[in-house]
C-alpha cells in the first residue's frame, strides 16, 4: 500500500490534490471516516484519493470544499486533475478546444465528446480501458463544462447517419443519447445536422475532423487516429477543410430535418417497442 507521506505533491495534479486533501482534513481535526460521513462517501474512498489511487470527481470536490470550508480550493484543483487523466496526445487539443470561440466538427463514427452522455462515454471508454473508464469518463464530462460557460463557444456538429444507428452501450443508452442530442434543438449556440446515407460519396469519407476558430489566434484543424492526434494551423489545410466542411453542411439535412431523423431513429430503433433483433428501416 502506498504511504501518503511518500507522495510527491509536485509529481502530478492528482498527487498534489491528494496531499492537500490530507493536509486540510487533518487541519480540520477530522479522520478519513469522519470526513466521509460528512460528504456521504466512505472513509476508504477518502483514503484512496489521498493516496492518489483514485481520481476525485467534481461532485466530491465541491462536497469537500463545503465540508472543510476551503473556499473552492478543491473545486478549482479538480479541473487540473481531470485534465491530466486525458491521453497525453489529446491534452493539447482539449486545451485549445476550451479556448475556441467556434467549433465545427464532422463525426462519422461517434457522437462528439462534448455531446456524449455519461453512459455513452462509459460504454465507449470501457472497451479498451475497463480499469480506467471511471477516470476517463469524469475527464470527458469535465470537457463538457465549456458549453455551460457564460462565453460558451458556438458548436456546429455534422454527424454521419451511422452514428445514430451504431448501437453503443445498448438500446437504453442509445435512446438517452439521442434524447440528449434532441435536447440541443433549441440551444442558441449548438447546431446539429445529420449527413444521411442517401448522400452517397462525400468529402468527409476520409474520416472525422474538427476545426477550431479563435477570437485572436489562427484557426486550427484537428484529426486523430487510434492513439494520436494531429493539429495544424497551416493556411492551405484550413482553406481546404473549411471548403470541405461547407460542402458537408450543404449535403446534410437541415437542423430541423436532422432533429426529425434523430427522433425517428430513436423511436424505431431504440424505442421501448422496437424489435430486439434485426434492423429497422428508416
Amino acid at each position: 500500500m502506498v504511504n501518503i507521506r511518500d507522495l510527491d505533491p509536485s509529481a502530478s495534479p492528482l498527487d498534489y490534490y491528494g496531499s492537500e486533501l490530507r493536509r486540510l482534513r487533518e487541519a480540520a481535526g477530522l479522520k478519513q471516516g469522519q470526513l466521509g460521513g460528512i460528504i456521504f462517501c466512505t472513509g476508504s474512498l477518502v483514503g484512496q484519493i489521498e493516496t492518489a489511487k483514485k481520481v476525485p470527481t467534481r461532485d466530491f470536490s465541491e462536497r469537500v470544499d463545503a465540508a472543510l470550508g476551503t473556499d473552492g480550493v478543491f473545486s478549482r484543483l479538480v479541473g487540473l486533475v481531470l485534465k491530466s487523466q486525458l491521453p497525453t496526445w489529446f491534452q493539447a487539443f482539449a486545451e485549445m478546444e476550451a479556448k475556441a470561440a467556434f467549433i465545427s466538427t464532422y463525426q462519422c463514427q461517434l457522437v462528439y465528446g462534448l455531446l456524449q452522455t455519461e453512459e455513452y462515454a462509459r460504454a465507449l471508454l470501457g472497451v479498451d480501458h475497463p480499469h480506467k473508464a471511471a477516470e476517463l469518463v469524469a475527464a470527458r464530462l469535465e470537457r463538457q463544462r465549456i458549453l455551460k460557460r457564460d462565453n460558451a463557444p458556438a458548436l456546429w456538429v455534422v454527424l454521419g447517419e451511422g452514428v445514430l444507428r451504431q448501437e453503443v452501450g445498448g438500446r437504453e443508452v442509445m435512446r438517452n443519447q439521442l434524447t440528449r442530442l434532441s435536447s440541443f434543438q433549441e440551444h442558441p449556440w449548438v447546431q446539429i445536422q445529420v449527413l444521411p446515407f442517401s448522400v452517397g460519396q462525400h468529402t468527409g469519407m476520409m474520416g472525422s475532423f474538427t476545426m477550431l476558430r479563435f477570437d485572436d489566434d489562427p484557426d486550427v484543424f484537428y484529426t486523430e487516429s487510434y492513439d494520436s492526434g494531429r493539429m495544424t494551423a497551416n493556411p492551405q489545410v484550413i482553406r481546404e477543410r473549411s471548403v470541405g466542411y461547407a460542402r458537408l453542411q450543404s449535403c446534410a439535412l437541415s437542423t430541423e430535418s436532422s432533429a426529425e431523423l434523430i427522433a425517428r431513429v430513436m423511436e424505431e430503433r431504440y424505442g421501448h417497442d422496437a424489435p430486439t433483433g434485426g434492423r429497422t428501416v428508416a
